[in-house]
């Protein structure tokens, strides 16, 4: 991979070739780009904003008033009378804790055979 080589870019720079691994600069070309006129669309006529309709004048309406017979007075009810609190109640006495168990004897071990 090195100067001899025709695939490297080093070997093409040495053979002063071009190819994939190293293509050639484009060349710099002024030209003069002809510039496109811009469509210009023609205006269509617009029309005209709506107008604002005036709103109908407005006819006084003539008030109906109702005299409605006297309401008759609600029933108040009775308020009904607390009961009385009661007693608090009494104090549960409490259990004797259980008497202890007596303690397991561990089995005797088993003995080895030799």
């Amino acid at each position: 991979m090195g100067k001899g080589d025709k695939k490297s870019r080093r070997g093409k720079i040495i053979l002063g070739t071009f190819g994939v691994r190293r293509q050639r600069k484009k060349a710099f070309k002024l030209e003069s780009k002809t510039v496109k006129e811009a469509h210009v669309k023609d205006i269509k006529d617009k029309k005209p904003l709506k107008e604002k309709k005036e709103p109908k004048e407005v006819t006084p309406v003539k008030e109906v008033v109702e005299v409605k017979a006297a309401a008759k007075p609600k029933e108040t009810k009775v308020v009904k009378e607390k009961a009385e609190t009661k007693a608090p109640k009494a104090q549960v006495e409490k259990k004797e804790t259980k008497e202890e168990k007596p303690a397991k004897e561990p089995k005797p071990k088993k003995e080895k055979k030799s």
